[in-house]
């Protein structure tokens, strides 16, 4: 016959099973809401780890994304059909949104009053006016909402941003960056590729695709320009016949300008990287350049190696990031900050106003 265990021995058992998990993952838990975008599955594996915060959750009812689920190691019983639901029953302090651009706001209008954070794939919206809402429920109940880029993590890039902010190539009057691939596939075949290919969902195609991590980063760097001009291309109509696959914003400063290239056209080739100007040197392929060419020179002298310092750990994950800032208390910075991707929806907007009337589009938008 079993014998009972001892309300103590209970308590220790527990104790110990919690011992096993990292600080942070005692502290706080994340859950997930749809595997419709592709990048989740770059990202589960670690959170399933319960690094940073104890994983709770997938909420997803499509087969296919639910099969895909199991496939990357969540177990049946963390998945949930009812995203709703599962916020409800598995009290999440942050919630990771992989639904198509246009719901973001959906999530956050749930979240936001019962106090949980919300970060989502970039871009922050799918319009400027969603990404406004967001930006008043933060405000109004003390939440984070998080814009998720890949860049963000990257060190180099903070590099570049020590090197400018510090004048070592002198003010900047000048950026130029080229983002993009091939094309994300047939919207035919892929229920991620449906929805990017979506004007509604996505808000539109390369040009918020790739568009939005460009702006982000001018942004970042320069501040917001006077005004935007933009054009796209629809080089692929019977594979993209919705929305742009190629587009080219540019943003006019007092100062300089930013040319931004988006496209899902781009053969292989090799890029140096975005570009960085100053009035005294450059930023160009990891190479900092110092000095102003002499006139008539035929050959510029060669650059120094930008150095680069690895982020701290808090610094280099986007979960630990958001951790990081809800344990002390602290608002989103760098290409995170949320004031600043609601400027980023605001300049793709206006280039999207720019694109119908092929007018320049003065900001700020009224």
């Amino acid at each position: 016959m079993e014998q009972p265990v001892h309300p103590a021995m209970k308590r220790i058992v527990i104790l110990l099973s919690l011992a096993v998990l990292p600080a942070a993952a005692q502290e706080y838990k994340i859950a997930v809401v749809s595997m419709l975008h592709a990048h989740v599955s770059g990202h589960l594996g670690e959170m399933l780890q319960n690094r940073n915060a104890r994983f709770v959750g997938v909420a997803e009812n499509h087969p296919q994304l639910v099969a895909r689920a199991k496939r990357l190691g969540v177990p049946d019983n963390l998945i949930f059909s009812d995203w709703r639901q599962m916020i409800d029953q598995t009290k999440p302090d942050v919630v990771w949104a992989f639904t198509p651009s246009n719901e973001h706001v959906d999530v956050v209008r749930y979240c936001a009053p019962r106090g949980i954070h919300v970060m989502m794939e970039k871009p922050l919206a799918a319009t400027y006016r969603q990404a406004l809402e967001m930006q008043a429920l933060a405000n109004k109940y003390h939440t984070l909402v998080m814009t998720n880029y890949g860049s963000t993590w990257q060190a180099s890039n903070y590099a570049v941003k020590a090197a400018v902010d510090a004048g070592e190539i002198g003010p900047v009057w000048r950026l130029h960056g080229i983002m993009g691939h091939g094309g994300p596939g047939d919207p035919k075949t892929s229920l991620f590729v449906a929805w990017l290919a979506d004007p509604v969902q996505n808000g539109g195609g390369a040009l918020i695709d790739f568009g939005c991590y460009l702006v982000n980063w001018s942004l970042w760097l320069k501040g917001m320009p006077e005004n935007v001009y933009a054009s796209a291309n629809h080089l692929k109509p019977e594979m993209y016949p919705k929305v742009d696959d190629n587009a080219t914003i540019v943003l006019n400063y007092k100062d300089g300008v930013a040319i931004l290239e988006a496209s899902w056209d781009l053969p292989p080739a090799e890029r140096l990287g975005n570009e960085v100007y100053g009035m005294k040197g450059s930023i160009v392929g990891g190479t900092i350049q110092k000095g102003v060419r002499r006139a008539g020179a035929r050959r510029q002298t060669s650059g120094e190696p930008l150095p680069v310092t690895p982020l701290p750990p808090e610094r280099a994950d986007p979960v630990a990031y958001i951790v990081d800032r809800i344990r002390h208390k602290q608002p989103l910075d760098g290409p995170s900050a949320l004031d600043l991707n609601v400027q980023v929806q605001e300049v793709l907007e206006a280039a999207k106003i720019s694109i119908r009337t092929g007018k320049a589009v003065p900001l700020p938008l009224k």
